[in-house]
């Protein structure tokens, strides 16, 4: 059984739910929450009976991101207080940016359930899901700019792709916090939800998903992803072989089928 602090890891009908377990510090980063969350993610990829990924906040947060008091008193290796340019040159690499360069490894569905405030390196984390579902209580800001500091967690890279790059360096530049009606209205939460409602509708959306016919559901999302980079040739021959993909699978005869016989497909993952 693997150990996990400052994160809490459960696995659940086709659902891995990986929860940011420091409340009293409105879920802020610490570096065994970075790897806990890292090593979740792995086995959440690497586990055939995982068919999406779910992460939320335990409180009232989100997650704050760096932990700036922590910081401060120079508590985490990551603090910059006696470091050098040099000697400090791989420090994201080696921490914080394990976290997308693992996402960009999973093809599952990777949700967020934003339960409340997600700001700085927190709202970065909450941009590199898939979809982000959120509390009619959330709110999101990019506090870099208060610190002095730039984006240092591919915020820069995000951002920009959900909402645009005029309304990101707005965003980014003013540090200004945003609501839930409004992250809604500007296209950066997929859904707004009662807070009481919120892991319930998160969790019924996951399980669709993790039910579903996964080859086909996979494969989209890295299409999805690829594509952002592809001319329109590019795209297509790609849209060929992802087709070839799919067509192999079980389930690519089983939608057909059921949708004649007027029933509910029995996707099988396969």
């Amino acid at each position: 059984m693997e150990d996990y602090q400052d994160i809490l890891y459960e696995k659940d009908d086709g659902v891995a739910v990986i929860t940011l377990n420091r409340p009293d510090r409105l879920n802020a980063f610490s570096e065994e929450m970075i790897d806990g969350w890292r090593r979740a993610l792995e086995d959440a990829r690497d586990d055939s009976d995982i068919g999406a990924v779910v992460v939320t906040g335990a409180g009232r947060a989100f997650c704050a991101g760096a932990d700036t008091k922590a910081l401060s008193e120079g508590k985490m290796l990551s603090s910059v207080a006696s470091e050098s340019v040099i000697s400090s040159r791989n420090r994201l690499r080696d921490s914080v940016h394990r976290i997308p360069r693992v996402l960009a490894t999973l093809d599952k569905p990777y949700i967020a359930a934003v339960n409340g405030a997600a700001a700085g390196a927190g709202m970065d984390m909450a941009s590199m899901a898939d979809l982000r579902f959120a509390s009619d209580q959330a709110k999101f800001r990019m506090s870099y700019s208060l610190m002095g500091i730039v984006p240092g967690d591919a915020g820069c890279y995000y951002l920009p792709r959900l909402i645009g790059i005029a309304r990101a360096l707005e965003l980014i530049w003013t540090a200004r916090i945003v609501g839930a009606e409004e992250a809604l209205s500007m296209g950066y939460i997929t859904r707004m939800v009662p807070a009481e409602d919120l892991m319930s509708e998160t969790m019924e959306f996951a399980r669709k998903l993790a039910h579903g016919p996964r080859v086909a559901t996979e494969v989209a999302k890295r299409m999805a992803y690829n594509m952002l980079n592809m001319d329109l040739n590019a795209a297509l021959d790609y849209s060929q072989l992802a087709m070839n993909i799919a067509r192999a699978t079980e389930d690519s005869k089983e939608g057909p089928k059921a949708f004649v016989e007027k029933r509910a497909p029995n996707f099988q993952g396969l």
